[in-house]
């Protein structure tokens, strides 16, 4: 299911911050196409975050070609920075091209609601935890972690709270494509299952999915609880309320 717009929402102003971010991921993306092979592969390993360089503090500056040579990784940069550069580079055309459309279509709704600066730091802080949760599964490994998904699912799961019932156009796919409006709750309600289910599938080590799963699941749990403890600490409103739903709580759009 590919989410195409939020059918409810009128944005109060314009969401600068989240037009920004898709702009650098962009920018970012369009460099790494110009790369050849090697050196897209070499952009990635000095940029993207190597989870056993956080758990035991160490910096690669080469790794090997396994023909007795070596190639220079070494981006001059600490290996806490790579938490940050690996948020916005993306490894193909439909990596890029599905993140992009979850932040467009949710980002500036939650922007909206936090404010310009705060929605930055609230995306930050979830691309953060997303990486330390994906970190945590697998301590030892050399493969560079790379993509902005486990931010944008701390985006999803603040807006899963903050308007689970917005009416979302969907194109759902299935043999054949048709497009319908479905409550907020049951597409991101059907994708954070989808990311638990494949996430304990992912624990066996004999399947390699080349997904970070629990990056989505520990970005998403973020952007949920930190939503959750806005409400009850600091905006002082209920968690959760439920509205009358709409005569077309779910149709096929037109």
């Amino acid at each position: 299911m590919i989410p195409l717009a939020d059918v409810n929402h009128r944005s109060r102003g314009k969401p600068y911050v989240n037009i920004g971010l898709i702009a650098i991921n962009t920018v970012v993306f369009v460099y790494t196409l110009f790369l050849n092979d090697l050196d897209q592969q070499l952009f990635f390993f000095k940029f993207g975050l190597i989870p056993k360089e956080l758990t035991q503090g160490i910096n690669y500056t080469d790794i090997s070609t396994g023909f007795g040579d070596s190639l220079d990784i070494d981006s001059h940069m600490p290996a806490w920075g790579t938490v940050f550069t690996s948020m916005f580079i993306h490894g193909g055309v439909l990596h890029y091209l599905g993140n992009m459309v979850f932040l467009w279509v949710f980002g500036d709704n939650v922007e909206d609601k936090l404010g310009h600066a705060k929605y930055l730091a609230f995306y930050l802080l979830g691309g953060i935890a997303a990486a330390w949760t994906q970190v945590a599964i697998n301590i030892d490994s050399e493969v560079p972690n790379i993509g902005a998904s486990g931010a944008i699912a701390g985006v999803l799961g603040a807006y899963l709270l903050l308007y689970p019932f917005h009416q979302v156009r969907t194109a759902v796919i299935f043999f054949f494509i048709v497009v319908v409006r479905m409550p907020a709750i049951y597409l991101l309600g059907f994708w954070i299952i989808l990311q638990l289910f494949s996430g304990v599938g992912s624990l066996d080590p004999s399947i390699e999915s080349g997904v970070a799963y629990w990056a989505h699941i520990g970005g998403f749990a973020a952007g949920f609880l930190g939503i959750a403890l806005l409400k009850l600490l600091y905006w002082k409103e209920p968690l959760w309320r439920r509205p009358k739903p709409p005569s077309d709580f779910w149709q096929v759009s037109r």
